[in-house]
C-alpha cells in the first residue's frame, strides 16, 4: 500500500469516527435532554423525527450529489453539519427548547445521511486498490466511536456534568479531526457527470437499478438491520431505563455495551467473511439479532436483558456494512447502487424513531421492540440475497467500478459501513 492510499484510509478511518462519537455524545445524554425539555415519550420521538427527515433528505441527495462533484466535497459538508449539530443539541438542551434540539438533531441526520454514500464509495474504492476486506472495518471505526462515545457519556451522566458543555467539547475534537483527515482525501473519485449532463442522461440507469430484484432484496436486508442498529441508538438508554427499571448511568452502560458488542463484530467481521462468505455471515448476524431482541423483549430480569444486548450488538454489527458492500459489486453504477439501498435503509431512519416513540407511548418500549424483532427475524430468510463468499483482489485506481456479473452466485470483483 502506497503513503497516499495509507493516509487516505487513516483518513476514511476518522471520518466514520467521528459521526459514531457524535451520535453516542447525545443518545447517552438523551435521558437528560429529556428532562431538561420534560418531554414524554411520544414527544422525544417527536423531537427525534429531524433525525429522520434530515437523514432522509441527506441520503436521498448524497447519491446526485457525489455524481455531480464526487466524494470529497460531499463528505465535508456533511462532517461539517455534524460537528455544528452538536452545538446545536447541547444549546437546545441548555435553553429547554425542543424546536432547538430537533433542529440540531435534523442538522445531524442531514450532514450523516449526505454523507454515508460519499464515505462508503471512498471506502469501496480504498478496498479495490488494496485488495483487501476494509469496509467492516471501517464501519468498525463508527461503532469505536459509538463506545468512546458513550464511556464519556457515562461520566458525563454520572457527575451531571452539564450536556451543553458535554456536546460542545464534542464538536470541537470533532474539528479538529476533520482538518486533519480531510486533506488526504482526493477530488473527483465517484463522479460521473459533467457540468452539461442533464438528469435523463442516468435515467436509464436508474430504472435498471429499481428493477434489479437482487438488489431490492438486498435493501430488505439493510432495512431490517439498519432498523436494529437505529433502534438501540434511538432509544436503547431510555428502553433500559424505562422497561426495566434501572438509573440512567446505568442504561447508558447498556448502550456502551451494545456499542462495544457493534465493534467486536466489525472489527472481527472480515475473517468471516473470507472464511465463510457473506451470506452465512448476515444469516448469523440476524440470527443473534433476533436471539438478544427476544430477550431483552420478553425476560424481565434486568441482568438477563442487558447481557442480551450484547447479542443485539454483534447481530446487528455487520449486516449493514455486508449488504452495502454487496450492494456495490452487484452490477454497473455502483454509486446508484449504493445509493438506492442506502436510501431503503434510513427509511427505518425516517419511521423508527417515531414510530417507535408512538407505540413505546401507549404500549411501552420493551413491547414497541417487536416491531423491530419481526424485521430481523426476516433478515434471516433474506441472508442468500447478499450472495457467497466474497473474493478481493487489486483493482486499477479508478472512480468508477467495472460491470459484474449480477448472479446470486456473489463471485464479482470486490468492491462498505
Amino acid at each position: 500500500m502506497d503513503l497516499a492510499t495509507r493516509r487516505r484510509r487513516t483518513a476514511l478511518f476518522l471520518f466514520f469516527l467521528m459521526p459514531g462519537l457524535s451520535i453516542s455524545s447525545w443518545v447517552t445524554r438523551t435521558p437528560d435532554i429529556r428532562d431538561q425539555l420534560d418531554a414524554s415519550t411520544a414527544q422525544m420521538g417527536l423531537v427525534l423525527f429531524g433525525l429522520s427527515v434530515g437523514s432522509m433528505l441527506g441520503i436521498l441527495s448524497s447519491g446526485a450529489l457525489v455524481a455531480r462533484f464526487g466524494t470529497r466535497p460531499v463528505m465535508g459538508v456533511g462532517t461539517v453539519l455534524i460537528i455544528v449539530s452538536m452545538a446545536v443539541i447541547g444549546s437546545g438542551a441548555l435553553l429547554s427548547s425542543a424546536p432547538a434540539v430537533t433542529v440540531g438533531l435534523f442538522l445531524f441526520g442531514a450532514g450523516m445521511g449526505g454523507g454515508e454514500v460519499a464515505v462508503n464509495i471512498d471506502g469501496a474504492e480504498v478496498e479495490r486498490i488494496t485488495g483487501r476486506t476494509v469496509l467492516p472495518t471501517l464501519h468498525g471505526f463508527f461503532s469505536l466511536g459509538t463506545v468512546v462515545g458513550a464511556v464519556v457519556g457515562i461520566v458525563c451522566t454520572a457527575v451531571e456534568f452539564p450536556v451543553q458543555w458535554h456536546l460542545g467539547g464534542v464538536a470541537v475534537i470533532a474539528a479538529g479531526m476533520f482538518v486533519y483527515a480531510f486533506r488526504a482525501i482526493p477530488a473527483a473519485v465517484g463522479r460521473t457527470r459533467g457540468p452539461r449532463t442533464a438528469d435523463d442522461d442516468a435515467a436509464p440507469a436508474r430504472a435498471a437499478v429499481w428493477k434489479d430484484r437482487r438488489l431490492l432484496l438486498i435493501g430488505g436486508i439493510i432495512l431490517a438491520m439498519a432498523l436494529a442498529e437505529g433502534a438501540a441508538n434511538d432509544w436503547l438508554p431510555l428502553l433500559m431505563v424505562d422497561g426495566h427499571g434501572v438509573d440512567p448511568a446505568l442504561g447508558s452502560a447498556v448502550y456502551a455495551g451494545f456499542a462495544a458488542a457493534m465493534t467486536l463484530g466489525r472489527f472481527g467481521g472480515g475473517f468471516f467473511i473470507d472464511r465463510f462468505g457473506r451470506a452465512p455471515v448476515v444469516r448469523a448476524s440476524a440470527l443473534s439479532a433476533t436471539l438478544g431482541l427476544t430477550l431483552v423483549i420478553f425476560a424481565d430480569s434486568p441482568v438477563l436483558a442487558g447481557a442480551a444486548v450484547l447479542f443485539w450488538g454483534l447481530g446487528a454489527s455487520l449486516g449493514f456494512p455486508v449488504a452495502l458492500s454487496a450492494a456495490g459489486d452487484s452490477g454497473p453504477d455502483p454509486a446508484a447502487r449504493v445509493s438506492l439501498v442506502a436510501m431503503i435503509g434510513y427509511i427505518a431512519f425516517l419511521v423508527g424513531p417515531p414510530g417507535l416513540g408512538f407505540l413505546g407511548d401507549h404500549y411501552g418500549l420493551r413491547s414497541a421492540m417487536i416491531v423491530v424483532l419481526a424485521f430481523v427475524a426476516v433478515a434471516v430468510f433474506l441472508a442468500p440475497a447478499i450472495g457467497t463468499r466474497r473474493t478481493t483482489r487489486p483493482e486499477a485506481h479508478t472512480a468508477q467500478v467495472p460491470a459484474s456479473d449480477p448472479a446470486l452466485d456473489g463471485s464479482h470483483t470486490a468492491r462498505r459501513d
